[in-house]
């Protein structure tokens, strides 16, 4: 058929295919009149384009390349008498080229026809038109009619209704009406046009385009109705689908399958399965469903998982079979008096059993759609490539890529050659998975198969180069799309919006939606959440809300999607109440929570420092809204709940996600090697990271990046090494990360040459080095007090791109003045002034603390007073530095000068400032300084440090009162502030000078609970104390307990919570050995 002809090459669908069987009625060849030669003998002024040498260049369909023909070759001239003979064996092969999808051939053997002089007939003519035409080649239709009007062969009424479809095919809508009402025409000519109109989504102006058919004396006919129908139901107007009905009685024709069938259908697909159901039994009072009628609602039912009532359609199929089986054949009159002979025929076919595993396949019930397909085999029906496009998508979904290429692979094995949905079905799965090297495989498969691409691929490919970051490439395949004269549709609008979202690109999103307006395409829920996701990630709350304003404006209801990246934007801004609020709102709408939202308000609820409330409602969610929870969500969990401290409770929850047959993934690891190695624990962390290797997970950056920073710290750096080769053979390049991480270790261990080496690797592979690489670097290299090293690696580091501005000039000052080394600094900083990088309140206080640090006051006033004199203002931390080196120097007098000279600044002092005088007060033993200076302190709201209470506690133990000593100790602990070893050490000295055996028992006590050990002098302060005359015994069983102490502390080990891990551990790697059969 020639209208359905080009619908069946769009449809994927099962529902679709259901009226392919009765459609063929439409075909003009059937409706055309006897010949009428009329001939076209010039085009309309809007086809001239079509003749122009420059025609293939301006189609939809892409071009295929013509045979080049060198213009000196002789043909042999042929006899006149075979010149007919010879005709039609070209138009037959021409035709089985088409047939066969060699298109290449068949526009070589057309050539070759015409080059030999051949001259068919106008039905040879027709047939060629019909079958270029048919196969999606545009350009070649109006070749091959130029070619015939060359000839002087005249076309007729069956010519024209070829080239109108040919234009409505491309969506050339005014052309098609230019020749239509140019050229003599008949039913089929206007159901064409009508057809065309309904393709492009205009289904009013095809009404229109009706009315002007029956004006011209054309009679409309059930065609015209059906094509209507299915025109309204493709936009979901299905009140005016039941009007094309009503069209059909009252022009006198009675509705046929085809009516009804596209109408049910047309329920069907909104959901209003009721609605089709009640059309079906209206229909039985005139017709007999066929099994294209049950199909579709078979369909209908699988489409919204119900897959009981699709059971009971099938049942009544079997059962209507049965029950006009048990009838005689004198008996085949029923009621009304029509023929049952269809209903005897009535039985499931293919598309039955197909329409089933795809239901299955979407719901996720593979474990159902296989023992169906199995089923449907042993019944005698062989699966297609819609059966088996259906079982790869449904195993693409079900994350099981591998079994979905390895079904793809074997369909041409069973002479079943896959299709563009079975290649578009896997190459959006790879794209989805970011393996784009198997996508661009399957795409050279379909070019050497001849399978045109048409826009779901293409949109597919957009797509997926857009959520890849390709985003270049994404915007060119758009063009592509364009330049192909292929119409973009919801979905392809849909795609790009989404792309330039993720881009962060929301000018151009905005830009997009307007474009689809203008150009008539509604945007739907997804588009608009889009929308609503890119704004929310920018944190652009209010645009994201206005857009939500919007969409309702439109009567388009925000769903789950829409509310979760809100939702997901406020807990980031720090809004929380907000973010809960939006949550209450979702839920009293109806809304069903999903996996996303679930993760949103476990993360945000941790974020903040609430881990027992997301604790509380990851539980609370799974009880009341019985929502399974996935990898992602335990994952969440378990980090929180790791970071927490909680780690016995991030086991469980480990455990619990194995119970549940959840794999993990490679972040459910990283989890866990990342929770192990901040323990502590590398050995564990390494047992997981064999593990999954084991099972088949190949570690990601982010795996290797934490094990070699774990055996970093520990010093190993040949272990180090050895991972970044492993991690290169492996086919992962180091980021900056992973080099930043080795680069660290070998500037540390001043391994100079190999530290150089590394960095001319990473210039080979492209990484430029930025002020974190630089930073890192030199403080690495000052660990080894080495300047040579120092300036050799800054000196690198600014040959390889890196742009020595005011950050990186600090750095290099800041670390010089630390090590000493001022006289460089001070050359550095006057390069840096030559080079026009202005100096800044860090820069000089650098050098303060570097004049500071070496006791050198003078300079670092001096540098003081030159920061005043250029203008720059200094901050707290200059004058603490400041205060800190006229503390050390016992100068409290011209320090609180300088406290003065700072409040005149408008610069109130931190706790920094306090600790800094309380401790040079401390110093010089001014008790009474040091106090007021605490309780101002405190009163202020900051909390000291340890080392200010153990100045204020040392204060008083140098003169014996102890008991206000330990008071301070009360009051630190109190305040949250942890004693430290030196702070037992001050105190036993203290009570050892008063003899005060059993506070110093008490303390000694207290200190090795909390894992400290007397340092040698207050050992020397306990012997000096008890070993006088009648103390001595005393004394030495003192020391002998404090040595055993020190002996079995160095023996065990005082990590945090080694046997609740064994334990935990064990527990966790049976259900891992349980689950995958470990031994």
């Amino acid at each position: 058929m020639m209208l359905c002809s080009s619908s069946s090459s769009k449809t994927v669908r099962f529902s679709f295919r259901f009226s392919f069987t009765h459609l063929h009625m439409m075909n003009p060849l059937k409706h055309m009149k006897k010949p009428t030669y009329f001939t076209l003998q010039s085009p309309p002024p809007s086809l001239s384009f079509f003749f122009s040498s420059n025609f293939s260049s301006k189609q939809q369909q892409p071009s295929y390349p013509k045979p080049q023909q060198n213009p000196n070759t002789q043909f042999p001239s042929l006899p006149s008498p075979n010149f007919h003979l010879y005709s039609s064996f070209f138009c037959t092969l021409i035709q089985l080229y088409l047939n066969c999808k060699r298109f290449s051939d068949a526009s070589e053997a057309f050539l070759s026809m015409r080059k030999h002089g051949l001259k068919p007939n106008l039905h040879s003519w027709n047939q060629i038109l019909y079958k270029f035409n048919s196969s999606g080649l545009i350009s070649q239709v109006w070749d091959v009619y130029a070619e015939m009007l060359k000839c002087n062969v005249f076309p007729n009424v069956f010519t024209y209704n070829v080239l109108i479809h040919a234009l409505c095919k491309v969506g050339r809508l005014r052309m098609a009406l230019d020749l239509l009402r140019t050229v003599e025409t008949d039913t089929v000519s206007y159901n064409t046009v009508i057809w065309g109109f309904c393709e492009e989504g205009m289904v009013e102006s095809a009404v229109g385009f009706l009315s002007e058919m029956v004006k011209n004396g054309i009679c409309f006919d059930t065609i015209s109705c059906n094509i209507l129908i299915k025109g309204f139901c493709q936009k979901g107007l299905l009140r005016d689908a039941e009007w094309g009905m009503e069209l059909l009685n009252c022009g006198g024709f009675s509705c046929d399958l085809i009516g009804f069938n596209t109408l049910i259908d047309g329920y069907c697909k909104r959901g209003k399965m009721s609605d089709a159901l009640a059309l079906m039994e209206v229909m039985k009072d005139s017709l007999s469903p066929d099994i294209v009628s049950y199909n579709t609602l078979i369909n209908g039912f699988c489409r919204i998982g119900d897959f009981g009532k699709a059971k009971d359609l099938m049942d009544e199929i079997l059962g209507l079979k049965r029950n006009m089986c048990s009838l005689t054949i004198g008996n085949f009159q029923n009621q009304n008096g029509r023929l049952t002979e269809e209903i005897l025929n009535l039985k499931p076919n293919l598309i039955t059993h197909t329409t089933f595993i795809s239901g299955y396949c979407k719901f996720k019930g593979l474990e159902e759609a296989f023992i169906l397909y199995e089923g449907m085999v042993k019944s005698g029906y062989l699966p297609d490539v819609v059966t088996y496009s259906s079982l790869i998508a449904g195993l693409c979904k079900s994350s099981k890529l591998v079994e979905g290429h390895t079904l793809f692979m074997e369909m041409d094995k069973m002479g079943v050659p896959p299709n563009h949905v079975s290649y578009s079905t896997l190459i959006d799965s790879f794209l989805k998975t970011g393996n784009a090297m198997p996508s661009s495989l399957l795409q050279s498969k379909m070019v050497v198969r001849g399978i045109i691409f048409d826009l779901v691929l293409y949109t597919i490919l957009m797509d997926g180069l857009l959520k890849m970051g390709k985003l270049e490439e994404g915007e060119d395949m758009f063009q592509m799309i364009l330049k192909l004269h292929l119409v973009p549709n919801q979905v392809t609008y849909s795609a790009l919006i989404d792309g330039r979202c993720k881009a962060g690109n929301m000018t151009g999103a905005e830009f997009v939606l307007q474009e689809m307006e203008r150009k008539g395409v509604d945007a739907n829920v997804v588009t608009f959440s889009s929308i609503v996701n890119g704004y929310a990630k920018k944190g652009m709350l209010v645009e994201a809300v206005d857009v939500v304003r919007k969409m309702k404006g439109k009567n388009i209801f925000p769903n789950v999607f829409t509310y979760g990246p809100l939702i997901d934007g406020y807990f980031k801004m720090g809004e929380q109440e907000e973010a809960f609020e939006l949550y209450k709102e979702m839920m009293r709408k109806g809304l069903e929570v999903n996996n996303f939202v679930l993760d949103v308000l476990v993360n945000g609820l941790r974020k903040s420092g609430r881990m027992d409330e997301a604790e509380r409602l990851f539980k609370d969610m799974v009880q009341t809204n019985n929502l399974v929870p996935d990898c992602v969500n335990y994952t969440s969990l378990m980090d929180g709940l790791f970071k927490e401290g909680n780690v016995s409770a991030a086991f469980e929850a480990g455990q619990e996600m194995m119970e549940k047959n959840l794999v993990p993934d490679v972040v459910a690891y990283n989890v866990f090697i990342n929770c192990l190695c901040k323990l502590g624990k590398p050995k564990e962390a390494q047992s997981f990271f064999i593990e999954m290797e084991g099972m088949g997970l190949a570690p990601d950056r982010a795996t290797y990046n934490t094990i070699i920073n774990a055996h970093y710290k520990e010093g190993k750096l040949e272990k180090v090494l050895e991972l970044m080769n492993e991690m290169k053979s492996n086919g992962l390049m180091p980021n900056l990360v992973s080099y930043n991480i080795l680069l660290k270790g070998l500037c540390e261990a001043g391994r100079m040459k190999e530290s150089l080496d590394l960095l001319n690797e990473m210039a080979v592979e492209g990484f430029c080095p930025n002020t974190t690489t630089h930073g890192m670097v030199l403080r690495a290299c000052s660990k080894s007090n080495r300047m040579d090293m120092v300036l050799q690696m800054h000196g690198r580091l600014i040959e390889m791109g890196l742009k020595p501005n005011v950050t990186v000039c600090n750095t290099l000052i800041r670390i010089l003045c630390s090590l000493g080394i001022t006289r460089k600094a001070t050359r550095v900083l006057n390069d840096m002034l030559g080079r026009g990088i202005s100096a800044d309140t860090i820069t000089y206080n650098a050098f303060i603390r570097g004049y500071c640090k070496g006791g050198n006051l003078k300079r670092a006033f001096a540098s003081y007073s030159q920061m005043l004199v250029e203008g720059i203002s200094p901050n707290i931390v200059t004058y603490n530095t400041l205060l800190s080196g006229l503390s050390e120097a016992g100068l409290m007098q011209e320090a609180d000068e300088l406290i003065d000279a700072m409040q005149r600044r408008g610069l109130a002092p931190d706790a920094v400032t306090y600790n800094v005088l309380i401790a040079g007060h401390g110093k010089k033993s001014n008790k009474k300084e040091s106090l007021r200076l605490y309780c101002e302190m405190v009163r202020k709201g900051f909390v000291p440090i340890v080392g200010t209470y153990n100045s204020l506690i040392s204060d008083f133990s140098k003169v014996g009162m102890m008991n206000q000593a330990r008071e301070f100790l009360n009051e630190m602990q109190k305040r949250g502030v942890s004693p430290n070893s030196s702070t037992y050490d001050i105190l036993i000295s203290g009570w050892c000078k008063l003899s005060n055996g059993g506070e110093v028992k008490r303390l000694l006590k207290e200190m090795n609970e909390k894992g400290f050990f007397p340092c040698g002098t207050t050992l020397g302060c306990i012997s000096h104390a008890f070993a006088r005359p009648g103390t001595k015994g005393r004394a030495r069983r003192l020391l002998e307990r404090l040595y055993n102490i020190k002996h079995r502390e160095r023996e065990s080990t005082l990590s945090y919570g080694d046997e609740n891990f064994n334990e935990i551990n064990k527990r966790y790697g049976y259900a891992r050995h349980k689950r995958y059969g470990y031994t």
